[in-house]
């Protein structure tokens, strides 16, 4: 279909009302929230069978409490960082984690070309910056207090529980996203001891998911 066709069905005047690219890649954002996979893959509306699927995947792993983390890197000169639910441990030895980016993210290319990451594991009172971070359309690091680590020179973020500083490993395809391992080459713990966590399609903290909330 040629852009200026207008599809059937569809007034001729709709063009003029709908909202600018600009605006649309804001509403989308930059989020790799594991407990919403089904948001992240395309189910044909008139599917509804696809559509349950996805939702009943959401909904069943949304039971999965986790942390939340900032996989931050630089770019041009310029940090790049992306809020991550799926983060994990791999290996001991060699030291392994791994994180796992949506093919459409705007921030993994940039990460994939450095060669290397810092995951920053955000503490009890950063979700604000979980919310920044997984934003499109702003300056992700305004208001953030930052310095680049020794090893790498990725973003590390003060206030954070922990950091691990790495190097891309491998990059493995897996449906819509990539499985990416790197290989720790540094690692410290911080100065604050509650974690964000995320559970049920919200943030919440370790004693409110004891209490059952």
């Amino acid at each position: 279909m040629e852009s200026h066709e207008i599809p059937e069905g569809m007034r001729a005047d709709a063009r003029a009302t709908w909202p600018s690219p600009e605006l649309i890649d804001s509403w989308l954002g930059d989020s790799l929230f594991g407990l919403r996979p089904g948001d992240e893959v395309e189910v044909p509306a008139d599917d509804g069978e696809a559509v349950a699927a996805a939702r009943r995947f959401r909904d069943v792993l949304s039971q999965f409490a986790s942390g939340v983390t900032v996989v931050t890197s630089m770019s041009g000169g310029e940090p790049v960082g992306m809020t991550c639910q799926s983060f994990s441990s791999v290996s001991l030895d060699p030291p392994l984690v791994t994180f796992i980016p949506a093919k459409t993210s705007r921030a993994w290319p940039l990460i994939h070309r450095s060669g290397k990451f810092c995951v920053n594991v955000l503490a009890a009172d950063q979700d604000w910056l979980s919310n920044q971070m997984a934003s499109r359309g702003a300056d992700k690091f305004a208001g953030v207090d930052w310095v680049p680590t020794e090893a790498t020179g990725s973003p590390l973020i003060r206030g954070t529980l922990a950091h691990l500083d790495c190097t891309i490993h491998a990059v493995h395809e897996a449906g819509d996203h990539y499985i990416v391992v790197g290989r720790v080459q540094a690692l410290e713990t911080g100065d604050v001891e509650d974690p964000l966590l995320f559970f049920r399609g919200r943030y919440s903290t370790t004693e409110r998911v004891t209490d059952g909330a």
